[in-house]
């Protein structure tokens, strides 16, 4: 009888030691939003011609909408800016931010960029720059809106989204580059282009997508995601108004090289003249659910 009483004792004990054991979970990955803003509120461009930068022209101020503060200093970034490339003392390209209609109906602050004529390589993209956690899964997105003229001219581009990895120059060297096009055929129809090369005449990979169609002289909303990688786990995710544009898996760097800068917005190409507005722009660690 006793050896009984023992024995169920011991089962009551194991029972319950078993059902108040923490059991492991799996936590889904919650992404962090590391930046947002509007260009609302505070948010100027600061037009000061500083010494020895290469004209670089900062963006500066807290958008109080979102609590968000220019310059962005995501992945440890430093000095970010707008860059005025072969600009002729800003008259072939100029920025500033407007008050406009936005995607939503009603009154906002943009980004404006207009592109007059090209100097020799003439752009302004906003870099984000210094970056010292380039091996980092970003995702990005805002609104756009583009004009329409020079989207119809045969045989042309711009480019309007990019990162470089060190190492990557115009001869083919160690690194890589992302980079998002509008293209127009011969027949002056626009369509899109996804690439990732080793320098421009050499892609690692390109996709054309001329099944969804790029709108003109309306707001539309663009993505972007990648998981950094040299192998086969490796992502570049491109969408347009939520419709896949490429969506390309494998290598998103070479030789192992992190990414340097980022150019988060673009007004570069040989279509003239052309002008766009950015707006409600969001920056994740990962894709937002």
């Amino acid at each position: 009888m006793k050896n009984r009483i023992i024995i169920s004792i011991a089962g009551v004990l194991l029972i319950f030691i078993s059902c108040n054991k923490e059991l492991p979970t799996e936590i889904p990955d919650k992404p962090t939003l590391l930046f947002k803003s509007g260009f609302e509120s505070n948010v100027y461009i600061d037009d000061t011609a500083y010494p020895d930068n290469e004209d670089y022209r900062y963006i500066k101020g807290t958008d109080n909408e979102t609590g968000f503060s220019w310059p962005i200093n995501i992945l440890g970034a430093t000095e970010s800016a707008l860059h005025y490339i072969d600009d002729e003392n800003h008259q072939a390209v100029r920025s500033e931010i407007q008050t406009v209609i936005g995607h939503t109906g009603d009154s906002t602050k943009a980004l404006y960029n207009i592109e007059y004529y090209d100097v020799k390589v003439t752009q302004c993209p906003y870099e984000i720059l210094n970056i010292q956690e380039g091996t980092k899964d970003l995702y990005v997105k805002y609104w756009m809106k583009l004009d329409s003229a020079s989207l119809f001219q045969p045989d042309m581009w711009r480019a309007i989204f990019e990162y470089k990895t060190k190492d990557y120059t115009e001869n083919q060297s160690k690194g890589f580059r992302l980079i998002a096009f509008i293209y127009t055929d011969n027949d002056g129809i626009p369509y899109w282009h996804w690439q990732g090369d080793a320098d421009p005449e050499n892609p690692v990979w390109e996709i054309d997508n001329k099944t969804v169609p790029v709108p003109v002289n309306k707001w539309f909303l663009t993505e972007f995601y990648w998981h950094w990688s040299e192998g086969d786990d490796g992502r570049a995710l491109w969408k347009i108004n939520g419709q896949i544009i490429g969506d390309h898996y494998g290598p998103t760097t070479r030789n192992s090289r992190p990414i340097d800068f980022i150019i988060l917005t673009q007004i570069y190409g040989n279509a003239n003249p052309k002008y766009q507005w950015i707006d409600d722009i969001e920056i994740w660690d990962g894709i937002p659910k």
